[in-house]
């Protein structure tokens, strides 16, 4: 059992935590609406901020909607990096630029912390039956890790390379789909 932080309770973040606590993990809840009361009842914990998160977990994760978020949950008041300290990993399972993610990657090894971006395919349905595709940019140490956590969120999960190939990867499977739905 790991404590988990949680960050980001929408549409896909919020059955993912669930399938966590389903999982027996701890999770630490943060949310930019309020923490959903049914997993609070499941017994996650909701916590103020992102940065109380960061203290209470050993790994973080991050399912907002697009790169200024991730940056404010990461790097504003409050948030993640003010929270951490050395050997925590942070995942970020948002769809975000691959240029920014190595950006955020580096200040968080900086801060002596792992960095892991992983972004999911598989919309609500994949993401409340724990059948996410997850495409993952980081080290392969940090990636052995935290692999029975992806476990309990997804079915397809592959490090695709270094920090930021997660992302490219995702946008790539994007391009893919759209092409398919023009072409149909």
């Amino acid at each position: 059992m790991s404590n988990i932080g949680f960050i980001g309770l929408g549409i896909m973040g919020k059955p993912m935590a669930a399938n966590l606590i389903k999982g027996g993990h701890k999770l630490f809840l943060n949310s930019r609406s309020s923490v959903p009361p049914e997993l609070t009842a499941a017994g996650g914990t909701a916590c103020a901020s992102a940065k109380e998160v960061a203290q209470k977990s050993d790994i973080i994760i991050v399912m907002v909607p697009d790169t200024p978020d991730v940056e404010k949950v990461l790097f504003g008041a409050n948030g993640v990096a003010e929270g951490l300290s050395k050997g925590k990993i942070v995942i970020d399972m948002s769809s975000i630029s691959p240029i920014e993610t190595k950006n955020y990657a580096k200040r968080i090894n900086e801060l002596g912390c792992e960095y892991l971006d992983a972004p999911v395919s598989g919309g609500e349905v994949g993401a409340k039956n724990a059948a996410l595709t997850i495409m993952i940019g980081g080290t392969q140490a940090a990636f052995d890790k935290v692999k029975p956590v992806f476990e309990l969120m997804g079915k397809n999960i592959t490090l695709v390379g270094g920090n930021g190939d997660g992302q490219t990867c995702k946008v790539c499977n994007q391009i893919i789909v759209a092409l398919n739905i023009e072409a149909v």
